[in-house]
């Protein structure tokens, strides 16, 4: 199979889990209180946790690679601060999307960042497709419960335009597997402001989410979500 086709598939794949967590969603607010809750929660936890581990087993590392240690600081720093401004105006605005921004904002540079990894390492681009996967899973999750239960969007129209939105990272990933592959500086850049950005969003927006009172589930949803990741890059290295 040609290299390009795999990245196609890797990418919808990874996108695909958008509509899948909002389905989990629709599902699970027909359950019990548990589920509603608690498995809730620690679905979002679990998200946390596989986004963590995506930074420091994938984006950071590779990124770093690429790059000295001011570019880094202050790609880092950079991405941070830009989706920290980005929260800000959702929230002046009073915006329900801010999970659904958040997954669309770093799916699409990881996905970016997947096609040119693959243009030189299939294995590293399998492992950030997977890891892709995992945590658009949750986030798919929330963003149906956010817009559903604040904005009032229908269930059917939010998983279509998850089916839609999915369809971004074939694209991401094509461009970054013709256009980047030979711009690695550029790749690692991406990557480096990818990873601030989503460090932001896990301790400003996800962690204080997933917390629950005389709960411990949640917390070992994040132990799992990492555990997972890390398995992943290990097998992955043999």
């Amino acid at each position: 199979m040609d290299d390009w086709i795999q990245v196609l598939l890797l990418t919808l794949m990874a996108g695909m889990a958008m509509p899948v967590g909002a389905l989990l969603a629709r599902v699970e607010n027909i359950h019990t209180v548990w589920l509603k809750v608690e498995f809730r929660h620690t679905v979002m936890a679990f998200g946390g946790g596989a986004l963590l581990s995506a930074i420091a087993l994938v984006l950071v590392p590779e990124g770093a690679s690429q790059l000295s240690v001011f570019p880094v600081a202050v790609l880092f720093l950079a991405g941070g601060c830009s989706f920290m401004v980005l929260d800000m105006f959702l929230a002046r605005h009073q915006s329900p999307a801010g999970q659904l921004v958040a997954m669309l904002s770093d799916f699409v540079p990881e996905a970016l960042a997947l096609g040119a990894a693959f243009a030189t390492d299939g294995s590293a681009g399998v492992l950030l497709a997977a890891l892709i996967a995992i945590q658009n899973l949750p986030e798919g999750f929330n963003s149906f419960n956010e817009l559903s239960e604040k904005a009032g969007v229908s269930a059917g129209k939010i998983i279509g335009a998850f089916f839609l939105l999915a369809l971004l990272g074939p694209v991401s990933g094509l461009v970054g597997f013709f256009v980047l592959a030979d711009y690695p500086v550029l790749v690692g850049g991406i990557m480096i402001f990818a990873a601030g950005g989503i460090l932001y969003l896990v301790f400003e927006d996800i962690a204080p989410q997933a917390k629950m009172e005389q709960r411990w589930f949640p917390a070992m949803g994040a132990v799992s979500g990492f555990l997972l990741g890390l398995v992943g890059q290990m097998l992955v290295q043999v």
